[in-house]
């Protein structure tokens, strides 16, 4: 079963060995400083190709970390360089969907955030047999395989169920969402579940550009279709074209 997707954007603090911390790393920083504001690139292009440059740079240490299983040695190679991009950016390091590895960079479909994501995109070298890249989180090939463990609960996104309604004439759809176990949860869990469900159908470009009004729907509604049908309607829409990515 595939999992849920997790950002990370600055890197965790490391801790000594067992028997306590480095002597040699000084004293541990006090965890209510702030993290220090990063400034906003003027050029998005110029800001890229720094970030691509510090890529091939670090490249063989991240592909050796991965390879030895250690992502937070991988993400902690990223960090700075992503922030470098915009501050506000994330990333994740995942299973490629047609290469071994995948880097995804987003902007959360916030507007200002997006000509640089556009500008990290095109100064991308091409996807291979070992990376592919995304300027935003892509869908999953098959939602109905995934399960999210949300505190106690594991939810299988198989068991949701959607009411759409669509608005031809602007080519969006108004959603509705329901999970059996949304009873059961609160509600920071209900709208957590409520949109991750859509991004992992459509893809968060996708899902930001073609669902208008998005609703919790805690008791089982009627006439309701599956995700993959969700994907089905969506791509049928006008103006979508081929998978989402």
């Amino acid at each position: 079963m595939a999992g849920m997707r997790l950002f990370r954007r600055r890197p965790r603090a490391h801790h000594g060995s067992a028997g306590g911390l480095d002597p040699e790393a000084g004293p541990a920083p006090d965890p209510r400083t702030p993290w220090p504001e990063s400034p906003v690139p003027a050029d998005p292009e110029e800001a890229a190709a720094g970030f691509w440059r510090h890529w091939q740079d670090v490249l063989p240490d991240l592909s050796a970390a991965l390879g030895e299983g250690n992502p937070r040695a991988a993400e902690t190679l990223l960090c700075e360089a992503v922030a470098r991009v915009h501050p506000e950016l994330q990333f994740s390091l995942e299973r490629g969907q047609r290469a071994v590895y995948a880097l995804v960079v987003s902007g959360r479909e916030d507007p200002a955030l997006r000509p640089y994501t556009d500008a990290w995109k095109a100064a991308a070298p091409p996807d291979d047999a070992i990376w592919e890249y995304h300027d935003s989180v892509p869908p999953v090939p098959d939602p109905a395989g995934v399960t999210v463990n949300l505190g106690a609960h594991r939810l299988a996104l198989a068991d949701v169920r959607v009411v759409a309604q669509v608005d031809e004439a602007e080519g969006v759809v108004d959603v509705a969402v329901h999970h059996p176990v949304f009873a059961d949860l609160d509600e920071s869990g209900r709208t957590a579940m409520t949109f991750l469900p859509l991004e992992a159908t459509l893809g968060e470009r996708m899902a930001g550009e073609r669902l208008r009004r998005v609703e919790t729907a805690v008791a089982p509604p009627q006439s309701t279709i599956s995700l993959g049908e969700l994907r089905d309607l969506v791509l049928g829409l006008a103006g979508s074209v081929g998978e989402p990515d």
